[in-house]
């Protein structure tokens, strides 16, 4: 049973997507997953998270992640959103398995849906683990730290900051190009 709670957004809702890559060419793979969040209808990439490189949370061995958030402005539903989230990680070659946390070429992740709270099968937002990811924190915070997470009241800057790892969460110094300007 759904049980959304806070306003439901009329027009369009301010939406922040964790994106993650740890498998091949990570930045391609993030940048074109850039182009395709600003291709879904009724939707505008508003703005980007620079990159961090992450150790891996979890799973079987395997390399370093580069993370990044993107806000976007939608007019899509929440299940529809992640419905598309989802196909775009297909699209990407991300196979999901029995084993959680494996290496993936593409990870999407519905963060924020404005101030909406959401509880459904297969749908929890604001995510559940999102207070304490740190690499979803950093690049968050670097959008909007005085946002404040609708479950917990509290900043995103304030929960970053609880979180903060640098050994884990560093942010990534790109020798060529420029991230923020390729979606």
């Amino acid at each position: 049973m759904s049980r959304p709670t806070g306003p439901h957004p009329r027009g369009p809702a301010e939406v922040y997507v964790g994106l993650g890559s740890n498998l091949g060419d990570r930045v391609a793979r993030l940048r074109e997953a850039l182009r395709a969040l600003g291709a879904l209808p009724k939707t505008e990439l508003v703005a980007v998270s620079p990159l961090y490189e992450t150790s891996p949370v979890g799973g079987p061995p395997q390399g370093a992640f580069l993370n990044a958030v993107a806000q976007l402005r939608t007019e899509l539903p929440p299940r529809r959103l992640l419905q598309e989230l989802l196909a775009l990680e297909v699209r990407a070659g991300r196979v999901r398995g029995a084993e959680r946390n494996a290496p993936r070429p593409l990870d999407l992740d519905l963060l924020l849906y404005g101030d909406l709270r959401l509880e459904e099968p297969g749908l929890v937002v604001p995510h559940p683990r999102l207070a304490e990811r740190a690499f979803v924190l950093e690049p968050l915070c670097e959008l909007a730290p005085e946002l404040v997470h609708p479950s917990l009241g509290e900043p995103i800057a304030g929960l970053a900051a609880r979180c903060r790892d640098p050994a884990a969460v560093r942010l990534w110094r790109e020798e060529e190009g420029a991230w923020r300007s390729s979606p």
